[in-house]
């Protein structure tokens, strides 16, 4: 690996850092910022709101913007709306504004829905130039930032920390990451599909990559996972709260866990990856996810569900990043093919916890996690489709044995 290439992979890990550490950042200090709001419980749904609606628009844009400028401007600008969330949303607070919290949630989903799938894109560009599994680490990088945020919103609200300048300080920290990380992002990386659109090239259009059978099968893996993460990362503390009998601090301590789980597991990712394959990692994701989901539901002990949280978090950890980089190798046009899939496993992570919610309303937090128990069983039987197209292609180069006499056709 030359030295550019691995600069913009270090550029790529820290990139993936930023929303990690913004987002923890924040959310460990909504009791304070609820308080500084004089918000009540549905006030601050709808100041929540403002993220969701600015994820949706981020995500649904990201592939246009991709194929119309590249990665490096969606992944520069993303950032920089991440940062103007953090003083968004600090100064919302100090000046008990909740308009303007709703405002910065709203910058903030906007630049990581758009930048999180241009940095996928760009990752899965990294892979094919290395040959070396890569994306599992980027994600990695995220949950990082989101145990190192975690952590220090957790010491900042003991010692009664201001909230804008906890905020004011990541958003420091994230501009000085995006003046050296930036430039280590190579141009026109997502534009390599509009370059044959010379003279003579209009009537050999590619069909749209979603008539591509393969590739909704992948995307059928990565809706499954997201929503295994999605549900995870909103309803846990909750689940265990509610479903098991723990206490705040346990709850907690549980999803403390089950992010320990998903960033040991992406960190190990490529090794598994390189070792086993793609096919046997989202099989066995997908079955380690799909049992530690059975005893969370059905096993009413809290000992033993906290435990089984580690495996859910071991097996949600892969197969996001996974099928992403399933998706870059299935076929021509990789950088559509990949916004393709990251917009399916962003939409999950929007739509299937508000589902969850719902559903929790209704008959359990425990009894909603079934419908996440079976997507996830589902992955187990769609893992083939992320079988490398240059293994199958390879496997199809072998003589094939003649099961009638007739001669083998001649290798090429």
């Amino acid at each position: 690996m030359d030295l550019a290439t691995r600069r913009r992979r270090l550029a790529l890990f820290l990139f993936f850092m930023v929303p990690g550490l913004s987002i923890s950042s924040w959310v460990t200090r909504t009791p304070d910022i609820r308080d500084a709001l004089e918000a009540s419980t549905a006030q601050m749904g709808l100041v929540l709101f403002g993220l969701s609606v600015g994820s949706m628009l981020g995500i649904l844009s990201s592939g246009a913007l991709v194929a119309r400028f590249g990665t490096r401007p969606v992944i520069g600008t993303g950032t920089i709306l991440v940062i103007a969330s953090m003083a968004a949303i600090g100064c919302g607070t100090l000046l008990s504004s909740a308009p303007l919290v709703t405002a910065g949630l709203f910058l903030f989903g906007a630049g990581m829905g758009s930048g999180e799938v241009a940095m996928n894109i760009d990752g899965a560009e990294v892979e094919r130039i290395t040959g070396r599994t890569v994306l599992p680490t980027l994600h990695g990088f995220f949950s990082l930032g989101t145990v190192v945020g975690a952590s220090l919103g957790i010491v900042f609200t003991a010692t009664e920390f201001p909230v804008q300048w906890h905020l004011a300080a990541i958003a420091v920290v994230s501009t000085a990451i995006l003046l050296y990380a930036h430039r280590h992002i190579p141009s026109g990386i997502g534009l390599r599909a509009r370059e044959g659109k010379g003279a003579g090239a209009g009537t050999n259009a590619p069909a749209p990559v979603w008539r591509d059978s393969r590739l909704l099968l992948i995307g059928g893996i990565i809706l499954a996972m997201a929503l295994a993460e999605g549900a995870a990362n909103d309803w846990l503390p909750l689940l265990m709260v509610d479903g098991h009998g723990l206490d705040a601090t346990m709850g907690s301590a549980v999803y403390a866990g089950f992010a320990a789980a998903m960033a040991a597991g992406r960190f190990t990712g490529g090794f598994l990856i390189d070792r086993f394959g793609r096919v046997a990692v989202v099989r066995g994701s997908a079955v380690s996810a799909a049992f530690g989901l059975t005893m969370v539901i059905f096993v009413d002990h809290a000992v033993f569900a906290g435990a089984a949280v580690l495996l859910w978090g071991l097996g949600a950890a892969l197969g996001f990043p996974l099928a992403l980089s399933a998706a870059g190798d299935s076929g021509e046009d990789s950088a559509a093919r990949v916004s393709f899939v990251a917009m399916i496993g962003y939409v999950a992570f929007l739509v299937g916890p508000p589902g969850l919610g719902f559903l929790g309303d209704h008959y359990g937090l425990r009894a909603a996690m079934t419908a996440v128990l079976a997507f996830v069983a589902v992955a187990i039987f769609l893992a083939p489709a992320v079988g490398s197209r240059r293994a199958t292609a390879a496997r199809q180069s072998e003589p094939a044995v003649p099961a009638t006499g007739d001669a083998a056709p001649p290798r090429t």
